[in-house]
């Protein structure tokens, strides 16, 4: 990715024939930002916390699934402690410093490429769990979860390291920037490499998985069209999958625009002022992303509402009103899973 957020934008001075008036979106940027990216840590830390927290005390993270969700949470998490920062950095300038700068961008990317691999790997599951069943009894443990969530994280750092060790905090005019710096001799090269990662590993790799496992699924579901239980299954997953391209395509398809525009004949004053306003439009829709998956959890899954019920009721209500009649009696267990032989697993595995 080539920012941290669209105030971290470098755009390139665009060699014109004549002179083009630049609209500032980081004026607009300014005004608007701050209290849009203040919304979005504090719905997101709260919902993804009680994900976290569901699925620790509630599930007991009894499957595959479980772990893929837990991890998908954190990733999420990993992404909103930075918000706070990039929201004074957009009414303001950047006075972190140089190691906040580069750890708050490692974060960053850690947590987008951490989480499309967490979401490909939930899809992944789902088409394991339904079109190879008898062999998703002996491949889709709690183990195997936990060892294939290890390397993701350890993949994801790796597809951050360009990002991280190429930002730096500097001195630009009057105000201090946190923003990429790629070596002068290879200005064009890392640029591109940064623009295409981000095309082939946040868009062409989940489309890919995306179209494989989903039309298999697809044809196992036809001639299983009376259980009920592998469609809810699977419904959540799809959900997020297309959540994320809503949030994220926009973003990741004006970034590749933005990098190639001379190549594509779009170098123009006209086209220079819409490509300013689509990265700063597309990037803020990118960010509030992290805030959607507990939203999607509780509209889509369920289970989830009853177990958030459940959570309430027994770790707050009762405290908050420990001399109430209705909160003396136990609530009904609502962790338990019933397993299911057209699956192979406990239902409760299915997801939230």
């Amino acid at each position: 990715m080539e920012s941290q957020m669209s105030t971290t934008i470098d755009y390139i001075d665009y060699v014109l024939s004549e002179p083009c008036h630049k609209v500032n979106v980081k004026e607009i940027a300014a005004k608007l930002l701050p209290p849009l990216y203040s919304l979005v840590f504090l719905s997101g830390f709260v919902g993804n916390l009680l994900v976290v927290l569901i699925l620790i005390t509630c599930k007991k993270l009894k499957s595959m699934t479980d772990i893929y969700l837990l991890n998908l949470a954190i990733s999420d998490l990993l992404f909103l402690l930075t918000v706070p920062f990039w929201a004074y950095y957009a009414a303001d300038q950047w006075v972190f410093g140089n190691e906040g700068c580069r750890l708050l961008t490692g974060l960053y990317f850690i947590g987008f490429f951490s989480g499309i691999f967490f979401i490909i790997l939930l899809t992944i599951d789902r088409y394991l769990a339904i079109v190879h069943a008898v062999f998703a009894l002996k491949a889709r443990t709690v183990t195997f979860g936990v060892v294939t969530s290890g390397a993701t994280w350890v993949v994801a750092v790796f597809a951050s390291l360009p990002g991280i060790i190429f930002t730096k905090s500097q001195r630009e005019g009057s105000r201090y920037t946190c923003s990429p710096h790629y070596p002068t001799s290879q200005y064009d090269f890392w640029k591109n490499f940064q623009t295409l990662k981000m095309v082939i590993l946040g868009l062409v790799l989940p489309l890919l998985v995306m179209a494989v496992c989903y039309s298999g699924i697809l044809k196992t579901l036809l001639r299983c069209r009376n259980e009920r239980k592998r469609h809810r299954a699977v419904r959540l997953i799809f959900v997020i999958m297309i959540v994320y391209f809503l949030f994220w395509a926009p973003y990741i398809i004006v970034l590749l625009l933005n990098t190639f525009q001379k190549f594509l004949g779009l170098n123009n004053c006209s086209s220079s002022n819409s490509l300013d306003y689509a990265m700063q439009a597309t990037e803020t829709l990118a960010m509030t992303h992290c805030c959607v998956n507990p939203a999607i959890y509780a509209f889509v899954g369920e289970k989830f509402r009853s177990y958030l019920a459940a959570f309430f009721r027994k770790h707050i209500a009762r405290r908050l009103c420990k001399h109430c009649l209705v909160f003396q009696r136990e609530a009904p267990e609502r962790c338990s899973s019933v397993y299911t032989r057209s699956t192979g697993e406990q239902e409760s595995s299915a997801g939230l």
